[in-house]
């Protein structure tokens, strides 16, 4: 009985599916939107509902066409196309007769976008983060869709806590202004960032590595304390490559965790490390199997030394240098690979560079894209190889690096298909070009002028074609300055840089001598690298500079020298100056070395022959604290060639730059009413510089401590000139500095206290200077 009771309405449902439902009316299938096609062939399509939409616009979607037949598929595919096209907020598609009805209900246009309550980004910034706009179509999918947009960005602004809604009013003509309304809240920033099982190196040093900062008084300017989750990625690997650059082959950053303080809306960020043990470079042999080169001849490019600690970037550069050495030696296809042999007893690596002949490919094209401004040759030229020949891939890793060195590109990617044939490739060269141009009107500050400022425009890729304009003009507190350069950096496509500088000064009688002079000039220079490391530079040019006495209230008291030139006086200059530079980094040198040397002969009013050398050598003392030992030393000497004197005004300035703790023009032999200066010399510096324990990383400070000696002489000028200031010929001071790494460079600030000095030299306590390698 309770199975017959079930059957029966069940078999009572079933006739009625099969034999009532085509009875029934088409309004009841229209509740779905489709009818329950009988496949009938269309001869008529007729679409309702469409005010902006015309006609054939909406039958364009439709899958199914006049004289076909309507499958329930292809309803259902026309469907879902006309909802895709998102033109339409409702749809319905069905049969009748032979008749395609098409009743749609159309999205409403937009009226305007706004955005409330965004500090952070402007309007135009957030304009481009979404994809509804003005004019366009709105759909509630779209709008959801630009709201996670506003909030990513906010989020990976820092901005954790950042709220965004939408609110949308419909107006006449079925138009909808759509208005993001955004509560930003407060930044979240980074309140520490700590280090666990770090036993050899210590945290400031890891912090330094990272590009995650702590939050600090400025980082309301640099905006450098946001957590990000990639950021994070990258740190991890920043810090394995960290210690894998000193010593420590086999450390790994075992976990690195970001837990988020509500209360200080802060983050607190832990890195956990396996340091792993330290090894040192053992046995480093070089072996090749290509007929007829020697291995002798690439000793020069090795960099890993017996007994030095293990280095990964030395043992890559290494194999990069020794492969280009052997292209150039015409070895085009060389590949070195290091063998690394581990000794786990003497905690040691022998290694072996093997050279072997790679695969002769050879480069089919090469393919430039994404630069809108940059010329394709500014970017080709950066590559050791061209169409049709050799690839090499150490010169297509040397042309990367070479591109984003230019300054041109905030990203550079270069990748390698195959090409036509099995021994040709095609290199494709990617690059998103960034601003080269730059308008300023600044304050700056140099250790003679002190204290003024300057209007100049600089572009570094002039037209595209990668050449250097600038033109300033400056001033300070009795002076002013005019000047122009244009650097072409390849003259004529070869790798020798050739330019132009133009340039008028002016200082007042009274700023630093009891005269005034205007000094216009010109010179032409080309340099080009003569060896790896080795730059060569020369230069030839002209100035003229008149000389103004008792002007403004001030007597005419200019010295013999001077008013012996009747009014101005002028010179041609010829020289050149050969710098060699083998550090680990320009800009912050811990390790390496740099030379300088220049000779200058100055003539017509003048016959001298002015020689400079500077050196600077840096080591590290204290490398896994980041405490760093420098020597640096300069000579310098004028020779008369007519036999005479020195004329003052073609002497060396001595200053701070000399010997810290002394002021510009301070030291040395001194005249009636003017400092002389000096014609021959020699200093040295001793330095160390370390981390400031109690502030962060990210401030980029350091502090150093110092001592300075120099021997100035004077045995060029004129005795019968010189009044006081030669009691001594040797200085000495020592004395401490606050280093910043700022975007301008290196700024230091000098605290000196002078040792030896003469009663006539003017002291000074403090200077602020930039830091250079000379």
């Amino acid at each position: 009985m309770i199975v017959r009771a079930k059957l029966l309405p069940s078999f009572i449902l079933g006739l009625f599916l099969i034999f009532g439902a085509p009875l029934m009316p088409s309004a009841f299938n229209e509740v779905v939107g489709v009818q329950a096609a009988q496949a009938q062939t269309v001869s008529r399509i007729s679409v309702t509902g469409n005010q902006r939409v015309d006609d054939s616009t909406v039958i364009s979607f439709l899958a199914v066409r006049q004289g076909q037949r309507a499958t329930s598929q292809l309803i259902d595919e026309s469907i879902d196309s006309l909802y895709q096209s998102g033109l339409f907020s409702s749809v319905k598609v069905y049969m009748s007769g032979n008749t395609l009805n098409v009743a749609v209900s159309e999205n409403p246009i937009i009226s305007s976008v706004l955005f409330e309550g965004n500090q952070k980004f402007s309007d135009a910034q957030l304009s481009d983060m979404v994809n509804l706009s003005s004019r366009g179509v709105y759909t509630e999918a779209a709008l959801e869709q630009d709201i996670r947009s506003i909030e990513l960005a906010y989020d990976q602004a820092g901005f954790d806590n950042a709220t965004v809604t939408a609110r949308s009013d419909v107006q006449d003509s079925a138009r909808v202004k759509v208005t993001f309304v955004i509560n930003e809240g407060d930044r979240a920033g980074i309140a520490a960032i700590r280090f666990t099982g770090n036993n050899s190196i210590g945290d400031g040093q890891l912090r330094a590595a990272i590009k995650t900062r702590e939050s600090h008084l400025l980082s309301f300017l640099f905006r450098d304390d946001v957590y990000d989750e990639d950021k994070l990625n990258v740190d991890r690997e920043l810090i394995r490559l960290y210690y894998a650059n000193r010593g420590y082959p086999d450390a790994q950053v075992l976990s690195a965790v970001a837990d988020f303080d509500a209360e200080r809306n802060a983050y607190f960020i832990n890195f956990t490390i396996d340091e792993g043990e330290r090894y040192e470079f053992g046995q480093i042999n070089i072996e090749t199997s290509i007929s007829g080169l020697n291995p002798d001849s690439l000793t020069g490019a090795v960099r890993t030394q017996e007994g030095r600690r293990y280095s990964l970037s030395k043992l890559q550069k290494s194999a990069a240098e020794m492969s280009k050495d052997a292209a150039n030696m015409g070895y085009s296809f060389a590949e070195v690979r290091p063998r690394i042999d581990r000794n786990i007893e003497n905690k040691t690596f022998n290694v072996t560079y093997l050279v072997d002949e790679g695969a002769r490919l050879y480069v089919e094209r090469i393919n430039v894209y994404g630069n809108t401004r940059t010329r394709d040759f500014v970017i080709r030229r950066e590559f050791e190889f061209a169409e049709g020949d050799p690839f090499n891939r150490t010169f297509l890793a040397a042309g990367r690096e070479a591109l984003m060195g230019l300054g041109f590109f905030s990203t550079v990617n270069v990748s390698v298909d195959q090409g036509s044939a099995s021994d040709k490739v095609i290199v494709n060269v990617v690059v998103e070009e960034k601003s080269t141009g730059n308008y300023a009107l600044g304050a700056n500050y140099s250790p003679d002028g002190g204290v003024g400022g300057e209007l100049s425009l600089t572009e570094r890729n002039f037209l595209g074609r990668g050449q250097d304009l600038r033109i300033s003009i400056g001033a300070t507190q009795g002076t002013r300055t005019y000047d122009f350069s244009f650097t072409e950096p390849r003259f004529m496509g070869l790798k020798i840089s050739a330019g132009v500088d133009a340039y008028q000064r002016q200082v007042d009688e009274g700023k630093y001598y009891n005269y005034g002079t205007q000094s216009t000039g010109f010179q032409l220079r080309v340099g080009a690298p003569i060896v790896d490391n080795l730059q060569a530079n020369a230069f030839v040019g002209v100035d003229q500079t008149t000389y103004q006495d008792g002007t403004d209230g001030n007597p005419a008291d200019a010295p013999a020298y001077i008013t012996g030139f009747g009014g101005s006086a002028t010179k041609a200059f010829v020289g050149y100056n050969l710098t060699y530079t083998d550090v680990d980094n320009a800009r912050s040198p811990s390790e390496g070395f740099a030379i300088n040397v220049s000779q200058q002969y100055v003539g017509v009013d003048f016959n001298l022959l002015k020689s400079e050398v500077k050196g600077s050598y840096y080591m590290p003392i204290l490398p896994d604290a980041g405490v760093i030992g420098s020597l640096k030393g300069q000579a310098g000497i004028i020779n008369e060639l007519g036999g005479g004197y020195v004329n003052p005004t073609e002497t060396f300035v001595a200053g701070p730059s000399l010997i810290r703790g002394f002021a510009s023009r301070g030291l040395g032999p001194q005249g009636a009413n003017n400092a002389l200066g000096i014609t021959e010399y020699l200093a040295v510096s001793a330095e160390v510089e370390f981390p400031i324990p109690v502030l962060p990383e990210s401030y980029g400070l350091k502090g150093a401590v110092w001592a300075d000696a120099a021997y100035l002489g004077h045995n060029s000028i004129d005795p019968a000139l010189i009044v006081d200031g030669i009691g001594v010929q040797t200085r000495t001071s020592v004395g401490a500095s606050v280093i910043w790494d700022s975007p301008f460079g290196p700024l230091r600030g000098d605290f000196a206290h002078v040792i030896d000095k003469d009663t006539a030299d003017q002291t000074q306590v403090f200077a602020l200077t930039i830091s250079t390698l000379f």
